[in-house]
């Protein structure tokens, strides 16, 4: 009898301790799994890289004029011209900025800061007129290099009055969506609730 109980007594012992060998193994993966899966959403969002929220066109009428001594500057040579630049401006956020921070336990992903928008690419284009060049002072190939250079800051200098930053600004709330619709495509939330944005914002854009 006492044989019986023993070997009942070791099967109830074995069982428990398997069991318990189990239960160890399955929540030592699906803590993997849960890490594994929050690295590759990040990296995921992160990919996205650069999101463009805005865009504005510009179109400024420039004038250069450029004066080289010759001769021991006995001389000088004059060179100008009249140019029409146009460019396009676009305004938008580097999602590499996002401060995010995964939750393996909840599965969630929290938003703790949004980035500032900021210029992700200025695009001039140059119509020249009136080009006059110097006997001694000509155009050149670095020249135009140079003018390519002075309007892309002449534009970016034009972005603060324009209003696109403002206006980039209110489109923030999208950007915190498309995070949200990424994190949502494997089963995780995205907690926001850290940031200034309103319901009836949400409502707004979401209607």
């Amino acid at each position: 009898m006492d044989s019986i109980l023993e070997a009942l007594l070791g099967l109830i012992l074995g069982a428990i301790l398997m069991y318990w060998v189990f239960s160890l193994f399955r929540k030592k993966k699906n803590e993997e799994l849960t890490k594994q899966q929050s690295t590759v959403l990040l990296d995921k969002i992160k990919s996205v890289c650069k999101l463009v929220s805005v865009e504005g066109d510009f179109a400024e009428i420039y004038h250069y004029e450029n004066t080289r001594g010759a001769f021991m500057n006995l001389l000088s040579s004059k060179k100008k011209a009249l140019i029409v630049v146009k460019a396009k401006a676009q305004i938008g956020y580097d999602l590499k900025k996002l401060n995010l921070k995964a939750d393996n336990e909840k599965k969630r992903i929290i938003l703790a800061n949004f980035p500032e928008p900021e210029v992700l690419s200025i695009e001039p284009e140059l119509e020249f007129y009136d080009i006059k060049s110097g006997l001694f002072n000509l155009f050149t190939p670095n020249d135009l290099t140079k003018l390519n250079l002075e309007a892309k800051t002449h534009i970016r200098q034009k972005i603060p009055e324009s209003g696109l930053m403002d206006t980039a600004k209110k489109e923030a709330l999208q950007a915190v969506l498309l995070v949200e619709k990424i994190v949502e495509t494997i089963g995780w939330t995205l907690d926001y609730s850290a940031l200034e944005i309103t319901v009836k914002e949400k409502q707004n854009l979401e209607n």
